[in-house]
Parts: structure tokens; sequence; C-alpha cells
């Protein structure tokens, strides 16, 4: 799954707490999916800048 795939599975994650299908029951194990996904995110978006500043670094020699 792309970064804007998980992205946007995150928020529709998120929505569902604004949403009239919100229930406590279901709650904490939607928190913690949308948690789980969203430290997801944050790793692929530093491997991501890891790549473009490598590829920086390419450039400027």
């Amino acid at each position: 799954m792309s970064i804007t795939e998980k992205i946007s599975n995150l928020d529709e994650k998120i929505q569902w707490f604004y949403s009239d299908d919100f229930s406590l029951d279901e709650a904490e194990k939607r928190y913690k999916e949308a948690s789980t996904l969203a430290k997801d995110i944050e790793k692929d978006l530093k491997e991501l800048k890891n790549k473009i500043e490598v590829i920086s670094k390419d450039f400027t020699k």
C-alpha cells in the first residue's frame, strides 16, 4: 500500500470517530488500528525523507 493510500485509509478511520456509526465498544479497537497505521505512515515518511536526502546529495556532487 502506498503512503497516499495509507493516509487515505487513516483519514477514513479518523472520520469514523466523528460519524453516527461511532460506538464506545468499537472505539478502542479502531483507535489502536489508527495509531498503528499512523506509526507506519510516519516510518514510511522518514524512509522517504532519507531517500530524498541521499538523492539530493548525489545531485550536489
